[in-house]
């Protein structure tokens, strides 16, 4: 039976870790990366414990397994993943609502992830229904961005409720879209 809750322990985000990297591009094909998506980042687990301090990661757990979850992260953050510093400095950039990104209370999502064996069962919905529980109150929205290629990854988000709101090609000619979850609308 899968459970939800906040990462409380080491061992969860070590979870977290061990998920993550069974689904980089590097531990996966290209055709599994084109078909089941893929995540980007590769976080330690000092920088998961500080951004868990801040706000607890939303995790699915079989029994003690971590089987998805979705990273909380916040500005205080913008410092600590190097490959993630351009993403705030774009927020300083771009609009929503005719009010610069930057201006606002938002939670980024650090990243979201569902193992593959247990894909298809709700996981991910039920995850962002728990992200939204918990921050929906103390933040406008939600916001990430999702390289353009992964178009399970841009589906599943925009099933959720995520809207594009800017779209860039990076220097390494990788398009971004960067998408936003309304709470407040």
């Amino acid at each position: 039976m899968i459970t939800y809750s906040n990462a409380k322990t080491e061992s969860e985000l070590i979870g977290i870790i061990d998920l993550q990297k069974s689904n980089l591009p590097v531990s996966i094909s290209a055709e599994e990366a084109l078909e089941q998506g893929f995540v980007t980042v590769q976080h330690t687990l000092e920088v998961l414990q500080k951004m868990n301090t801040i706000e607890k990661h939303t995790i699915a757990l079989d029994d003690e397994k971590v089987v998805g979850y979705v990273i909380a992260m916040t500005k205080k953050s913008k410092d600590d993943i190097e490959i993630l510093k351009p993403m705030f400095e774009l927020f300083d950039q771009i609009s929503y609502a005719n009010k610069k990104v930057s201006d606002y209370n938002y939670m980024v999502v650090g990243q979201v992830c569902v193992d593959k064996e247990y894909r298809g069962q709700g996981i991910f919905d039920t995850l962002y229904q728990n992200y939204k529980s918990d921050f929906a109150s103390k933040y406008d929205f939600a916001i990430t961005e999702i390289a353009v290629k992964n178009q399970r990854s841009m589906a599943a988000h925009n099933r959720i409720g995520f809207k594009e709101i800017h779209r860039y090609t990076a220097p390494d000619l990788v398009e971004w879209s960067v998408v936003l979850w309304d709470w407040k609308s």
